[in-house]
């Protein structure tokens, strides 16, 4: 369990301080949810194995959920982790997969201004499916609130991801910026190269922006009717991104580099406010 505590910890990710007041059980269970999540996305952006790899590699993950799920006997590493540490919070074997299918979006070809289903599902596959589980794992057992919440919150929070990475990930052919918020700024195009460099794309990164704040109220509303020891890793979490959103925010959308960063200590500090504020 160290390996992937060390895994987490050394990522830099922002859930690691939001994880750390859990108990043992459940951090456990989180430390595992983030390195699969982690070893998912590695095997996309991997710049080191060819695309038919890749492609063996997202199916091997969907039969060792079937190992995992039907025949108890998972073959990998991290499926056994799975299975130890998982399992007891009764996660499903759907929103896995909906996990493994939105990321693999991005195979053979990057995503590039997708329609605003298409980034909608995206959005709730890479960041709605770890919000579903989390909150399992937290102790809520509603499951509306469960789908609301990890749906508002996973767009607030992946929205806050593509507006603060587009140059990043425009250099790695990818442009998540849906194309009707480019068609709203006046731009054409959905080559990453020409988008980024566009002199709208501040007015489409805006309106970006403006569905992510609407999410990110939502989810407040949400997160209001958990209890409050299931509420206080949430609020964490999103306090870290709400900064990463205001601080974009407040300096204008039309700076796109350098990212804006948040250090260690700041992180914990924000983690540790929001967790014991209420």
């Amino acid at each position: 369990m160290n390996d992937i505590k060390k895994i987490v910890k050394r990522s830099g990710t922002s859930f690691f301080w939001s994880m750390r007041f859990l108990p043992k059980a459940k951090r456990n269970a989180m430390y595992t949810l983030y390195a699969f999540c982690r070893h998912i996305d590695d095997i996309i952006d991997g710049d080191n194995t060819v695309m038919s790899e890749k492609l063996e590699l997202i199916q091997a993950w969907r039969e060792e959920m079937d190992n995992i799920y039907d025949k108890k006997v998972p073959t990998t590493d991290i499926g056994r982790k799975i299975y130890k540490n998982c399992m007891r919070f009764k996660l499903p074997k759907a929103e896995f997969l909906r996990l493994i299918n939105a990321i693999s979006m991005d195979i053979p070809n990057p995503v590039q201004a997708p329609d605003m289903r298409k980034f909608q599902e995206y959005c709730r596959g890479v960041a709605g499916v770890p919000g579903n589980l989390s909150l399992r794992i937290f102790g809520c057992t509603d499951e509306d609130i469960i789908e609301k919440l990890s749906t508002s919150l996973g767009n607030a929070l992946q929205i806050t991801n593509i507006l603060r990475d587009v140059k990043e990930d425009a250099q790695a052919g990818r442009l998540y910026i849906p194309r009707e918020c480019l068609a709203q700024a006046g731009i054409s195009s959905t080559s990453p190269a020409d988008v980024v460099v566009n002199k709208n794309l501040s007015v489409a990164r805006e309106k970006l922006a403006k569905i992510a704040e609407a999410e990110f109220q939502r989810a407040d509303a949400l997160i209001a009717r958990l209890d409050k020891k299931t509420a206080r890793p949430v609020r964490a979490i999103e306090a870290i991104y709400r900064r990463y959103f205001d601080m974009m925010q407040n300096r204008g959308w039309e700076i796109v580099s350098p990212k804006p960063k948040i250090g260690r200590l700041k992180k914990f500090s924000l983690a540790v406010r929001a967790y014991f504020s209420r």
